[in-house]
């Protein structure tokens, strides 16, 4: 069900779907228009929670912008809307989906579930100079890793690596706030707002181009 829409300052819609319905009941609220498209795609899906990602995101989709909508996806896996109406980005945790959407410039979103695990491979994607603060260690982490995702699915370019490339400027975590980062893979080398929200189970990232 969807627990979250939002009209951001920047332009940008973000919503949120918590994903509790099975496959089945996914569908009973899939537009008979695009119930086709649906049913020729789920057949590829052997997963059952791919499937419900699948059929989250779509019908996330429609209650967001109120009309029926068809999302693809490029060769590097990337979503784009056929229509071209709207800059799209998705992103999936395990109970959770979360997207965002702009009419005029790139997106990008990550939704992470909060666990201690991100500080085994820390080191891979977060640099020597990057400040993690000691007292919220595992939580500054994760919102280091998760802003990082939702860069790279703005930025778009292949070859990018989170810990060479993508730079999180000193921030000391709050419940919410934002962060700045400079990517570097691009000649333009260009910095970012990123905004975060820390929740008791999840954290989210976003930011937009």
């Amino acid at each position: 069900m969807q627990i979250r829409k939002e009209h951001m300052h920047s332009g940008a819609l973000l919503g949120i779907w918590k994903m509790t319905e099975t496959r089945n009941e996914l569908l009973t609220f899939f537009p008979a228009a695009l119930r086709g498209e649906a049913d020729r795609h789920l057949e590829k899906i052997r997963s059952e929670r791919r499937s419900i990602e699948w059929l989250s995101t779509r019908i996330m989709l429609i209650q967001l912008l109120g009309e029926e909508k068809i999302i693809q996806n490029r060769e590097d896996g990337s979503p784009f809307l056929e229509d071209g109406g709207h800059f799209i980005s998705i992103s999936h945790t395990r109970d959770y989906a979360a997207m965002l959407l702009h009419p005029d410039v790139p997106v990008g979103i990550d939704i992470e579930m909060r666990t201690e695990r991100i500080s085994r491979i820390a080191n891979k994607f977060i640099a020597a100079n990057e400040f993690i603060d000691p007292e919220q260690k595992t939580v500054h982490q994760l919102l280091h890793w998760s802003a990082k995702e939702s860069l790279f699915k703005l930025i778009g370019l292949r070859g990018i690596d989170f810990r060479e490339h993508l730079h999180i400027a000193p921030f000391t975590p709050d419940v919410s706030g934002v962060m700045q980062a400079t990517e570097t893979r691009s000649a333009a080398s260009r910095s970012y707002t990123i905004h975060y929200e820390i929740h008791p189970s999840y954290v989210l990232t976003w930011t937009t181009g």
